[in-house]
């Protein structure tokens, strides 16, 4: 072999590893990213169910309550939290943003008793519908 040839065998074979390399980062970044992503998702729907339970506390100490919660912070992000329908049967519907702008929606029908402390029963829960 000639000097000329070992040379351009081994920037050959260093273009290779570094497009390998390249290629590694970009897949791991790729999976960060999506891990992150779904950790604020999470995130956000936690503080949207955390909104429906400090409604349904509410609830309980009153039934008539309907007044709902704006922007109450919670968890690094809020909620907000609108109660519509009439009694027995009303729906709870919490809307959170995280601290990273994630949003999740949690809704839930919901029956409620006729003796303080009222008992709540969920007749139906939906999430981010």
């Amino acid at each position: 072999m000639k000097k000329g040839s070992v040379i351009l065998l081994a920037v050959f074979a260093i273009a290779l590893l570094s497009t390998l390399v390249v290629g590694i980062l970009q897949m791991n970044t790729e999976e960060i990213q999506l891990m992150q992503n779904q950790v604020n998702a999470a995130q956000s729907l936690a503080i949207a169910e955390a909104g429906v339970n400090d409604a349904f506390a509410e609830l309980r100490q009153d039934s008539s309550w309907t007044t709902g919660f704006a922007s109450k912070v919670f968890g690094g992000g809020s909620y907000s939290v609108a109660v519509s329908n009439s009694l027995p049967n009303l729906t709870v519907e919490s809307t959170a943003t995280s601290a990273q702008g994630f949003v999740s929606r949690v809704a839930a029908d919901i029956t409620v008793g006729t003796t303080s402390p009222y008992v709540i029963r969920v007749d139906n829960l939906r999430v981010n519908e």
